[in-house]
């Protein structure tokens, strides 16, 4: 009982840490845009920038998750997150001596990926094994929460930033709210995997070994295999849409003040979403609460799509439910994640779905304008939330998946 108080203190004390981090990156992120955007007025450039931030956990994936999993996953997170911060601090000084630009706020863009590719399989690993596993749910929907908390937050307090401090101040905040996150891992004790499997007769294995191995690990999981696919299928249709919202909102006859309320419903709906997971739980079986939850969201994407102009408030509200049902769908598929996986696999399938599921991403993004262009933006919802909507629908009838909570040391190499 005394270890489950320590890891949960010692989890709530990174967590705290991280989420002030969060907090300054994400404002940080957001006047990097907005200064893109007034000095290039270039869509080339956003998408750009768009593609370089999405781009290194989806091609580096495997690669990283491997090395996590050989790695400390505390000096993994430390290591992230002060690369990142020097990649601030030497963005500051270029905005300190105007001199900095397009191509060097891009370069930075991929450096911050790039570290948080490595960090997030890292703090998701160590989450398992510091949590206890009937609190896995609750914390997921702490962070779900605290995603809908910045989705709100971080755009107003990076304007605010951005007026009153200046690119310089911005950088200069983003790193200060990044040393809450290094400083207490200096001090706490962050619980490692036993490692597992075969090895060479040095007592290691291979770097090529250990990617091998995950994959591997994850070909014997049926289950979570198919929830992959699906998730990639989702992804091709939904995360174009809601790139295309700005364009939705003018087809409506808003402006962007209602793009603002529009947006801040999605993070009130990620609050309300997560705060009930975190209380309630979900239905029984984690697995069907997010399938349910999926199918909600594509109903909800369909009528966003489907609202008629002199209905705004209905499109907000729509939003709202959207925001809602996708957190308790990431909740939920995280958990699995987290509960089902060995502790010594987890960097590797984490990153792995990360990179299987995010592939699909640019692609949607590349489809999606030629054919809003063709058939309307209205039409991409629609299509989106009816694809959405079956694919969870028909989940319920795969077996593996509805399995997969029972799944989990079934992908054990033997």
């Amino acid at each position: 009982m005394r270890e489950k108080k320590m890891g949960m203190r010692t989890f709530w004390t990174i967590w705290s840490g991280q989420a002030l981090s969060l907090a300054g990156s994400q404002a940080a992120q957001f006047s990097l845009i907005w200064w893109l955007t007034l000095e290039t007025k270039s869509p080339a450039v956003l998408s750009t920038a768009t593609l370089v931030a999405l781009l290194p956990p989806i091609v580096l994936g495997p690669a990283i998750g491997a090395l996590v999993d050989r790695w400390s996953r505390r000096i993994t997170m430390m290591v992230a997150d002060g690369a990142v911060a020097l990649g601030s601090l030497a963005l500051a000084g270029l905005f300190l001596t105007e001199r900095a630009s397009t191509t060097s706020i891009l370069l930075f863009i991929l450096w911050r990926a790039v570290g948080g590719a490595f960090h997030a399989p890292a703090m998701i690993a160590a989450t398992s094994l510091m949590v206890p596993g009937e609190h896995m749910g609750r914390i997921q929907g702490v962070n779900q929460m605290l995603q809908g908390g910045l989705g709100i937050l971080a755009a107003p307090l990076g304007a605010l930033l951005f007026g009153l401090l200046g690119m310089t101040g911005v950088m200069a905040v983003d790193v200060v709210t990044a040393l809450f996150a290094i400083l207490p891992l200096l001090f706490v004790r962050v619980p490692e995997p036993e490692r597992r499997g075969e090895t060479s007769p040095t007592g290691s294995t291979s770097f090529l070994s250990d990617v091998g191995a995950g994959l591997l690990y994850l070909r014997n999981l049926p289950g979570h295999l198919a929830l992959i696919g699906y998730a990639a299928v989702i992804n091709l249709f939904l995360t174009p849409a809601f790139a295309l919202l700005p364009l939705l909102v003018l087809q409506l006859g808003g402006d962007v003040g209602m793009q603002a309320w529009v947006t801040s419903a999605f993070g009130a709906g990620v609050i309300g979403g997560g705060l009930a997971l975190s209380v309630w739980g979900g239905l029984g079986s984690r697995v069907r609460t997010a399938l349910a939850s999926i199918v909600g969201l594509g109903a909800a994407t369909f009528a966003l799509g489907a609202t008629p102009g002199s209905l705004f408030p209905m499109a907000t509200a729509a939003m709202l439910v959207v925001g809602v049902f996708s957190a308790t769908a990431n909740g939920c598929i995280a958990v699995i994640l987290q509960t089902t996986i060995a502790p010594e696999y987890q960097g590797r399938v984490f990153t792995l779905v990360m990179s299987i599921a995010g592939a699909m991403t640019p692609v949607g993004l590349l489809l999606a304008a030629p054919l809003a262009d063709l058939v309307g933006v209205r039409a991409w919802y629609l299509a989106a939330g009816v694809v959405c909507a079956a694919m969870g629908a028909a989940a319920f009838f795969v077996r593996p998946i509805l399995q997969i909570e029972v799944e989990g040391g079934a992908g054990l190499p033997t």
